[in-house]
């Protein structure tokens, strides 16, 4: 069951992808020949209009083809009115940009779910406190409550990390609860260097205390709930950008590159664990498939979006011959990143198993 949720939702998420792509299209008078949810074979057409709308074997994307624009064949255009070929560059960037941005809308709306239906949060209470630490020494106990930093309430755990690294103070000031009474404890925070999701070395100022997991529900109304999603889009975006960036320096390992067969287990696992984790991983996948294609390949939204800069600037088209040589590498490089995540994908389950 769990596998078919993965298919269905990667498929909702390609089917607004492409979307995008369409409604941006039609509006500027650009004929959709092929809607299609897959590659390869077609198992399923339907002609609607002027577009066939259809199902392909392999689930790994989708595409929509427009009249005058083949990502197959660069050369293959048509210079009638209704073609992609004879529109501006503008109008092409926006029909490129469409993809993308149905897929933050897409996060963005999902995010606004789960604000709705409440975000799990651990509540802010001290389950464990650890030896020789500021917060030992300060003589805070299992079980305290912390309702207040620097004069700034707090309600859940996540404020409280938080609090602490964005205090310009040396010293801390704790408000406690502890059994119904409120003790004040000026804390000094040690500061401890560890290794970020990316591996790099970070400092980060601590007082030695983990949650105990008391957990409750932040409920949003609508205008705080429209922040909460803007905001969790935005550094959900910022997340995948800065992975990409690391992992073209060479801070990220290839190692890390994951496949098909990640997402699809990944995706499986959060439909396991209820409806709220299955929407915060497919925003997330959503935002990912965003990110990722406007990355400048060929092949791309992104490499496509680089040809319209060119001639937008230049007041030329790039020649033909290189666009179509262009285009073939970005599909190698695309093929190699997919090899390379599946490759990944089959020995995190060797290892595994």
């Amino acid at each position: 069951m769990g596998f078919f949720i993965a298919l269905v939702v990667l498929s909702i998420l390609i089917f607004f992808h492409e979307l995008g792509h369409f409604t941006a299209a039609r509006f500027f008078g650009v004929k959709v020949e092929v809607f299609s949810i897959g590659f390869g074979k077609r198992l399923f057409t339907k002609t609607i209009g002027d577009t066939q709308w259809s199902i392909s074997a392999i689930p790994l994307g989708g595409y929509v083809r427009m009249k005058g624009q083949d990502d197959s064949d660069p050369t293959k255009v048509s210079y009638d009115e209704d073609s992609y070929t004879t529109k501006t560059p503008i109008q092409k960037i926006i029909i490129l940009l469409a993809g993308p941005f149905a897929n933050f809308l897409m996060a963005f709306l999902l995010y606004f779910a789960i604000s709705q239906m409440g975000v799990p949060r651990v509540m802010p209470y001290i389950g464990q406190i650890q030896k020789d630490t500021p917060a030992y020494s300060a003589k805070l106990q299992k079980e305290d409550k912390i309702v207040a930093i620097n004069n700034k309430e707090i309600n859940y755990w996540y404020q409280v990390g938080k609090s602490i690294n964005e205090s310009s103070y040396d010293i801390v000031r704790f408000e406690i609860q502890r059994n119904n009474q409120i003790f004040i404890k000026d804390i000094k925070p040690k500061v401890i260097t560890e290794q970020n999701v990316f591996g790099e070395s970070v400092k980060r100022k601590i007082v030695g205390i983990s949650p105990m997991v008391r957990l409750t529900s932040q409920q949003f109304d609508f205008v705080d709930g429209v922040k909460y999603a803007y905001t969790e889009t935005l550094n959900a975006s910022m997340m995948i950008f800065k992975s990409v960036q690391k992992m073209l320096s060479g801070a990220v390992g290839a190692d890390k590159v994951g496949g098909i067969i990640t997402i699809v287990d990944v995706t499986a696992k959060a439909s396991q664990n209820g409806i709220l984790a299955l929407f915060f991983f497919t925003a997330l996948i959503s935002v990912n498939l965003g990110v990722l294609n406007l990355l400048p390949i060929p092949a791309l939204d992104g490499g496509h979006i680089m040809f319209n800069l060119y001639e937008l600037v230049t007041g030329k088209k790039a020649s033909d011959n290189v666009m179509y040589y262009l285009t073939m590498v970005g599909w190698a490089l695309l093929l190699g990143l997919m090899l390379l995540g599946v490759y990944n994908d089959i020995n995190r389950i060797i290892i595994g198993g």
